[in-house]
């Protein structure tokens, strides 16, 4: 049998770009590695899957080319994506920052998505390993059992990110063989390891605390967590997908306060408390007291001279981390980089060099912010895939 569209991947673009596609009266196959489809999405928002974000625009997402998503994304906004899940009656609520969550269970998408492909009609084949893919009047596939033959291919077969739920550089390598260039591939959205000189700060590990994390392009303001073996947290997966080997951090660790403003009302009061009691006030204790031994004097403000207040402000307000390296691709929830967006159409995504060749989802070198943006990304980029094919 030859097909209107084989998918390859079955998470949450390829289920999309499925749904969509068959819903116009395609044939449609949809092959999946793994046993059972949508792995990712279960795991996802600590099971809950944080399904998308109430304010997901172009200026949350990463590219070479930040112009290349604003067509998917205006097609299909977070509001279509909602009046969908409601349409099933799933129950869901905002977390914090527009992040949208179930309130039950991540299975709650995934049933509506496998749900929504069976009505459409959708053919899905788990267990499948595809070994070629190659293009003569029409696509030839190879798997370990069969050849399969269709008028058109949708890659959805993610990134690197996560390879305990199956991730593997498939697309990549199916990519590079019709030609494709690529943008170098990183673990995004991934805590950030001390380097060995920084190493000693692990003691404080378990303790969160709001902060404002910089490098010169960007800033997030966020939780940032000492783990035992660098920093997590939010702020710092944020910036983690923009951050790159060598570069400097810069973290504020009192992102409200006039430090300065402070400091110099507690010398003109001549508060005779130390200043590490003072500023429990607004940090963790145990904080105060390691950053004390590192940067700072435990004595009233008053008898700071001019280079130990500086100390004080740096190291409370501009501390500086040069990571040694990411987590790695086991502990990134997703991959920056990808193919080009160059060589793909930005409103049907098909590829420029091979007609009737189409990618979707974190295959491409478009990366969202944490928060439920990438998940816009695969549902949005799914179904402008499944329009045009």
């Amino acid at each position: 049998m030859q097909w209107d569209v084989i998918i390859i991947g079955a998470g949450a673009a390829g289920l999309m770009a499925a749904i969509t596609a068959a819903r116009r009266g395609r044939r449609v196959l949809l092959l999946e590695h793994q046993a059972k489809p949508g792995r990712k999405i279960l795991i996802s928002g600590g099971g809950r899957c944080n399904f998308t974000n109430l304010y997901a625009s172009p200026e949350n997402y990463l590219s070479q080319n930040p112009h290349f998503c604003k067509s998917a994304l205006a097609r299909y906004t977070p509001g279509d994506f909602i009046a969908w899940i409601e349409a099933h009656g799933i129950p869901y609520h905002e977390k914090k920052l527009g992040q949208l969550f179930c309130d039950r269970s991540a299975s709650d998408i995934l049933e509506m998505l496998l749900s929504e492909a069976a009505q459409a009609g959708v053919k899905i084949h788990t267990g499948v390993r595809v070994h070629s893919l190659r293009k003569t009047e029409v696509f030839v596939l190879e798997t370990a059992h069969e050849t399969l033959l269709a008028d058109k291919v949708i890659l959805a077969t993610g990134g690197l990110s996560i390879p305990k739920v199956g991730a593997s550089d498939l697309g990549y390598r199916l990519a590079k063989f019709f030609g494709h260039r690529m943008v170098s591939p990183e673990p995004g959205l991934v805590p950030l390891i001390f380097s060995e000189a920084q190493m000693a700060f692990a003691e404080l590990r378990g303790l969160a605390l709001d902060t404002r994390v910089t490098l010169p392009e960007i800033n997030f303001r966020e939780n940032a967590l000492f783990t035992h073996q660098g920093l997590s947290g939010p702020a710092i997966l944020q910036i983690s997908s923009y951050w790159k080997a060598g570069e400097v951090l810069e973290i504020n660790f009192l992102p409200d306060l006039d430090l300065a403003h402070l400091f110099e009302a507690w010398v003109q009061e001549k508060q005779p408390a130390q200043v590490t009691s003072l500023l429990d006030a607004y940090l963790p204790r145990r904080f105060v007291r390691f950053w004390s031994e590192k940067y700072f004097p435990a004595k009233p403000a008053f008898r700071f001279d001019p280079a130990e207040k500086q100390a004080l402000f740096q190291a409370l307000q501009a501390w500086q981390m040069l990571p040694a390296k990411t987590a790695g691709y086991s502990k990134a929830e997703v991959t920056t980089g990808g193919l080009d967006t160059a060589q793909v159409s930005s409103k049907t995504l098909e590829s420029r060099l091979v007609p009737g060749l189409y990618f979707v989802g974190e295959l491409l070198d478009v990366t969202g912010w944490l928060g439920g943006y990438n998940f816009q990304w695969a549902w949005a980029s799914g179904h402008a895939a499944g329009q045009a094919v």
